[in-house]
């Protein structure tokens, strides 16, 4: 590939979030390239390699509406001033080359939050400035003439992209996030009951385990909810402003000794391994990655329709797929999983899904994009 020059777009860079995420992932594996990386955000955490440039936009803002109209034209500025080969976007800002469609479309999310919300509330989101102007940005930038392509981590948000915008399917390429199934991968039952022993789990109960931030969102209320009436204990890896909630809620359901609150980790690897499988009854989310993390833990997954992870599950093999609300279906899948996940054949095949999602497979769909676009 000729020297050509990148331009990463994402506000705000924290080395946690998935979005971030697939960016170290797709910097890392073109490093080797010709490729100058450029990453224009608002603030970075987390390391800088030496070779990596990064612009920081940071203008003032005066509430969420104006921190983001702010940011895109700063970053747009920017962007044409230093005329780069490519633009790929992390965020909604009409004019830039190649989109990538993170956090899926913004009004399927709003559609099943509107479902768990008072039938005022759920009239009044539409309506609300911040999300007006969001949807308004994603409208522009999907029918600007400078976008080439879009990039989705799962087909569902390619056709949703489809439906709502009209954009071409031939535009949008499904990439799937990366796993390093080395990095994560099942224990022997002696190694997990050394683990469930550290941080006190009892050694025998099958634990279903979620992960993630934003308990609503993720579903945390349904999970509590579809554990409560069995015997399963559920661990809860995660942080939420929230969380006496849903203490209260297990309270409630009298079952609060089997909900382990185990706060936010930043090594996720050991509670994977000490789990049976993972219950994300998620509203709406793209394609989570702990939904990969899991399954090369080799732990069978229940997930939702609305998250594009059930495009890795085959019904009663590998997990289950059931509505988000549906907390009688996500009891009955719970108790259909395997009382313990180490060896069982849920769990191999679970693992066998994941074991093509590379990090070498992505950075080789990343380039031949790239070298397609620039070329």
């Amino acid at each position: 590939m000729k020297h050509f020059r990148l331009a990463l777009v994402r506000q705000k860079y924290r080395p946690d979030g998935g979005a971030e995420r697939f960016v170290s992932r797709a910097l890392e594996a073109l490093e080797d390239q010709n490729l100058e990386l450029n990453v224009i955000t608002r603030q970075w955490q987390g390391e800088i390699k030496p070779d990596w440039k990064v612009h920081i936009c940071d203008p003032w803002k005066l509430g969420r509406i104006s921190r983001e109209r702010g940011f895109a034209n700063a970053a747009r500025a920017l962007w044409q001033r230093e005329n780069f080969d490519l633009v790929q976007s992390h965020e909604r800002i009409p004019g830039c080359d190649l989109f990538r469609a993170g956090d899926g479309v913004h009004r399927r999310w709003l559609e099943q939050r509107a479902r768990i919300l008072p039938n005022w509330k759920a009239k009044h989101l539409f309506k609300d400035r911040y999300h007006r102007y969001v949807m308004q940005a994603e409208q522009e930038m999907y029918s600007a003439p400078e976008l080439k392509a879009v990039i989705c981590n799962a087909d569902m948000v390619k056709q949703e992209i489809i439906q709502q915008f009209g954009v071409p399917a031939d535009k949008i390429r499904v990439i799937y996030n990366a796993i390093d199934n080395q990095k994560f991968y099942p224990v022997s039952e002696e190694q997990r009951i050394e683990l469930r022993h550290q941080h006190s789990i009892p050694a025998r109960a099958t634990c279903m385990i979620y992960v993630g931030s934003g308990f609503e969102r993720k579903g945390l209320d349904a999970a509590i909810k579809a554990i409560a009436p069995t015997v399963r204990h559920l661990l809860v890896v995660g942080k939420d402003k929230d969380e006496k909630r849903y203490r209260d809620l297990s309270q409630t359901l009298g079952c609060r000794d089997r909900v382990h609150f185990l706060g936010m980790q930043p090594n996720t690897l050991p509670f994977y391994q000490m789990a049976d499988g993972l219950l994300l009854p998620t509203l709406y989310d793209p394609f989570p990655n702990v939904i990969l993390e899991a399954m090369a833990c080799g732990l069978p997954v229940i997930t939702t329709p609305t998250c594009g992870g059930a495009e890795f599950i085959t019904q009663g093999v590998n997990g289950f797929v059931c509505d988000a609300l549906d907390i009688n279906a996500l009891q009955q899948a719970v108790m259909a999983l395997p009382d313990n996940a180490v060896g069982s054949n849920a769990g191999l095949k679970a693992r066998e899904k994941i074991l093509d999602c590379t990090p070498q497979r992505l950075s080789s769909q990343l380039i031949s994009l790239y070298q397609e676009l620039v070329g």
